[in-house]
């Protein structure tokens, strides 16, 4: 099974930039999407179902805002939407599928560049993001985690570390965070087949900077540890160029 993450930035976008073309050569089993910023009756998903794919969308109420979407060739057992918390639930943050004993997450974690309230808001989530998994996990203990963290959690996954310390996305708290989650259980699946520096999964529009790779680590597949041993590649896609972002996958043979 190869598992797909991608911020797309914009679902109608990415399309219009050879997203569907990208899948048709990429051939994920599942993909997990996050910033859809459309409905999914504003965007054309027939590309999809000719593709092959059972398609779970979870749009934010605000349009053109955040969104989560969740593609997969095999029709899951269960789908579930949401964190079962509004304030999160509203803004399209979250889908569960499971596969027979494997359950897969699309997770869009809220960024806290836009000031104080947004990152105030994003600790918050954390925190409750973490309770929501810690009571999850012992039903379902083969779980991967997919999407975009908004977090660079070491120094390596972010260029000129120490031009970025007082930035959201590297904060203290907030790669302190990421310390405890993983330390919960969860592998880096990239790190595991990976440890090189200059290896990011977002680049600003401003600057130049994907010409400079002078980018960001900030999404992942994460899985539990009792699917470590199953893991057979991870990677980063950064020759796609729908989106800011690019794709990060996993691969598990289970």
């Amino acid at each position: 099974m190869k598992i797909f993450s991608y911020n797309v930035n914009g679902i109608r976008a990415a399309l219009g930039k050879g997203l569907g073309d990208w899948m048709k050569t990429a051939l994920p089993d599942v993909i997990c999407f996050q910033e859809l910023k459309a409905h999914p009756g504003q965007f054309d998903t027939e590309i999809f179902d000719s593709l092959g794919y059972h398609q779970y969308w979870m749009p934010a109420e605000k349009k053109g805002y955040s969104g989560v979407g969740l593609l997969s060739r095999i029709k899951p057992d269960n789908v579930f939407y949401g964190m079962g918390m509004e304030e999160y639930d509203s803004e399209g943050r979250l889908i569960r599928v499971d596969f027979g004993d494997i359950s897969i997450i699309s997770v869009y974690i809220p960024s806290g560049s836009s000031g104080d309230a947004r990152q105030d808001f994003k600790m918050k989530f954390l925190g409750d993001f973490s309770a929501f998994i810690s009571r999850l996990v012992p039903g379902r203990p083969r779980l991967i985690i997919s999407g975009d963290y908004n977090i660079c959690h070491k120094a390596i996954d972010i260029n000129h570390p120490e031009r970025h310390k007082n930035s959201s996305g590297f904060l203290p708290e907030e790669r302190a965070w990421f310390d405890e989650f993983t330390a919960s259980g969860f592998v880096d699946t990239f790190r595991v087949f990976d440890d090189s520096p200059g290896k990011y999964s977002w680049w600003s529009f401003r600057a130049n900077s994907r010409a400079k790779n002078l980018g960001w680590r900030i999404d992942y597949n994460l899985v539990t540890e009792p699917l470590r041993q199953y893991l057979t590649g991870a990677g980063i896609d950064s020759e796609a160029v729908h989106s800011d972002h690019c794709p990060v996958w996993v691969e598990i043979s289970v």
